[in-house]
């Protein structure tokens, strides 16, 4: 399978823009769009996936990315700041990562754990969510600069809702290693922004 398309990195884009707008959602609100949230926390899991798309089981599930990654780059102006920082933070701490073979083998690990429990218990069970909060908790939180969640004090203070924003962190950096290796790169962001926003047009006409 050819993994370096346009298609392919416009889609992995889409699952980081998801990833954002759902921690956005989490923090602010204390609630998340289901279909979206169940679809980036499904991601995480799929380890050995046939295809970019099967990482997040059809298009239909990746509609608040797309339609919220088609927001961001339309204009000159950022629409939503927070959800932009957020994006950009977790390419910035997967690069990190990515150099990190011991904080890999953790996520490895308590990612197994997840499969295991999702299978047990149903894929957004607590116990679930919980166990992939701890995961990024451990790992990608330990990194420099931590990404920094603003919302709601009542909602951020709540453990289950802490849970499931760093779960959603953690599926942010799932499409940001999906995003490199379908050849994504900070210039190539830049550089083919027309190209993607082509793409983002055709891809929303699906869902």
């Amino acid at each position: 399978m050819q993994l370096n398309t346009i298609t392919h990195q416009t889609i992995a884009l889409a699952g980081i823009a998801q990833a954002a707008a759902l921690v956005q959602q989490l923090a602010t609100k204390g609630t998340a769009d289901p279909v979206a949230f169940e679809t980036s926390i499904a991601s995480i899991l799929k380890i050995d996936s046939d295809s970019v798309i099967d990482v997040y089981g059809g298009l239909a599930g990746l509609k608040l990315g797309l339609v919220q990654l088609n927001i961001q780059m339309t204009g000159f102006k950022v629409v939503n700041p927070e959800q932009a920082r957020y994006s950009a933070s977790l390419v910035f701490i997967e690069n990190q990562l990515s150099s990190r073979k011991d904080l890999l083998q953790i996520i490895q690990i308590g990612v197994s754990k997840a499969q295991a429990q999702s299978e047990h218990f149903g894929l957004l069970h607590e116990n679930v969510l919980a166990n992939l909060g701890e995961v990024y908790q451990n790992t990608i939180s330990t990194l420099q600069p931590r990404i920094m969640v603003n919302g709601e004090q009542e909602y951020l203070s709540r453990p289950e809702i802490a849970n499931k924003i760093r779960a959603c962190l953690l599926a942010g950096v799932r499409s940001a290693i999906l995003w490199r290796q379908c050849g994504g790169t900070r210039w190539k962001f830049l550089f083919y922004r027309k190209k993607i926003q082509a793409e983002l047009q055709v891809l929303l006409k699906q869902v």
